[in-house]
């Protein structure tokens, strides 16, 4: 066993976009602190974080209908629109910083311009989507937002929705040129790349076994280093746990009583994917549908353009499924390993309560080859089987958490835990995740650094210049922002 004497300031575990985050924004305000990261496999990204295993729309509530739920009145509630929306404008604002400062590279190295669209059909459908729009387009985060039921409109934007189509089929698609692809696989390997190249410390191939607490508030973390099975132990002043569904196990293992309650539903999948130049050249877009009936949020249809180490592609899904790994690398233990007596009781519950869900993740299991592409050519009504190949997804792990009305509560979305004094954090939940990064990240400061507040309070500024702001109450300093960063970042506003 090799165990270290002197703390060091802060374990990052997880090699990913989170922790990446977390240690950029630390390195820039406190550039003497010592930080180090552990990641279990032998190089970054490979899990949530990677390109392929769902990462990489860029949410920012342009065209996913999931964020703007239709009311009992008829009404459109955009609440959850414009509160992602402004998250992601935040992340930007970071990015467009460390791109100036020089701390990543050109910027379509991991982000590029790619519209964002909303397409669907039936008569229902298309009037929520004309709600939607109306309900939206007069609000500054969504300036610039088109809506047309004109065949040759959309067709204008997305040909390859419309070829095939049958016509007298009632669409309905909203388009706005203001949207992104990112690359988060890439933009997170970039971050490393700073990060090691200013003192931080990598540690590959180091998988975390353990964490337990000191009477001095350090903690130890133990682990096993993959190449060498050799064990050893690092304190560390604080952890911050970014191994996406591995953070429930180890958050349990640290014994704050915060995680009481939580468990994970996880939820695998596949994406249809072709890189065929002639089928990618048809369609240029993000385009997101309604879920089915029952649907997680996370399974809502989408074709989308993805730009991955700069070389285009597109993709379909995602098609759900079930495995009760928590990591695309874990074990089949990993669901049965996260129940405890604490959290047995809000699993039930929501196991109970979530019926259709249930339902439909038995129905996609049990779905043909030919009817999941029958669900691409919903979307794409030309497509050819030959040009497509499926992927595997990554795995997503959904937060349960107790509940005092219904005992427990699947909660769709990320959630920040944090020891009461500060010296652990990690967080739960999938998307929209990665494009919210830097303001999960700026919670975790926020609650673990609260002697740092004035401090930092400048640099703070100086790299987000809206933080603490609500950009949704200024069309001037949205408009301005929003310019700012997309000159900075070379897409369009």
């Amino acid at each position: 066993m090799t165990a270290a004497t002197e703390p060091i300031d802060v374990a990052l575990i997880g090699g990913g976009i989170m922790s990446a985050t977390l240690g950029a924004l630390l390195k820039q305000l406190q550039p003497d602190w010592s930080i180090r990261v552990y990641e279990a496999l032998n190089d970054v990204a490979q899990e949530s974080s990677n390109p392929w295993n769902n990462a990489g729309t860029g949410h920012s509530a342009l065209c996913e209908l999931n964020y703007t739920p239709q009311k009992p009145d008829g009404s459109i509630d955009i609440t959850s629109a414009v509160k992602v929306n402004e998250q992601f404008q935040v992340s930007r604002q970071f990015w467009s910083f460390l791109v100036d400062e020089g701390a990543l590279p050109e910027p379509d190295r991991f982000i590029n311009s790619t519209p964002h669209m909303s397409f669907v059909w039936g008569r229902d459908n298309v009037e929520y989507l004309r709600k939607r729009h109306e309900a939206l387009e007069g609000h500054p985060l969504f300036a610039g937002m088109e809506f047309s039921d004109d065949p040759d409109v959309i067709a204008g934007w997305a040909p390859a929705l419309m070829v095939g189509r049958p016509k007298g089929q009632p669409i309905a698609a909203t388009h706005i040129l203001a949207g992104t692809d990112v690359d988060f696989g890439a933009l997170t390997r970039n971050l490393f790349s700073y990060l090691t190249a200013n003192g931080v410390e990598l540690a590959l191939g180091h998988h975390v076994t353990g964490l337990r607490r000191g009477r001095d508030r350090t903690w130890t973390v133990s682990m096993k280093r993959g190449a060498t099975g050799e064990l050893i132990d690092v304190r560390a002043r604080f952890v911050f746990v970014g191994a996406g569904g591995g953070a429930l196990n180890l958050l349990q293992k640290s014994g704050i009583p915060e995680i009481r309650g939580f468990g994970g539903f996880p939820v695998s999948g596949e994406f249809l994917r072709t890189d065929d130049p002639a089928v990618v050249a048809k369609h240029q877009a993000k385009v997101y549908g309604k879920a089915s009936v029952g649907a997680p949020p996370m399974s809502v249809p989408h074709l989308d353009t993805r730009v991955v180490d700069g070389s285009a592609s597109l993709m379909f899904g995602p098609y759900a499924g079930f495995s009760p790994k928590f990591l695309k690398s874990g074990s089949y233990l990993d669901l049965f390993r996260s129940i405890r007596l604490h959290n047995l009781y809000p699993m039930i519950r929501v196991a109970l309560s979530n019926v259709d869900l249930l339902k439909y993740l038995i129905g996609q299991l049990a779905a043909s080859k030919r009817s999941k592409f029958d669900a691409l050519r919903e979307y794409m009504p030309d497509a050819d089987p030959k040009d497509w190949y499926r992927i595997t997804a990554g795995q997503r792990v959904q937060v349960i958490k107790r509940d005092k009305e219904k005992g427990g509560v699947l909660q769709f979305g990320t959630e920040v835990v944090t020891a009461q004094d500060g010296s652990i954090a990690g967080l739960l939940g999938a998307s929209p995740g990665a494009s919210t990064a830097v303001p999960i990240m700026l919670t975790v400061l926020e609650r673990c650094f609260p002697d740092k507040k004035s401090e930092w309070s400048g640099k703070l500024r100086e790299m987000i210049p809206t933080i603490g702001e609500h950009l949704a109450a200024d069309e001037a300093k949205a408009a301005a922002t929003m310019g700012a960063t997309a000159q900075a970042l070379h897409i369009h506003a």
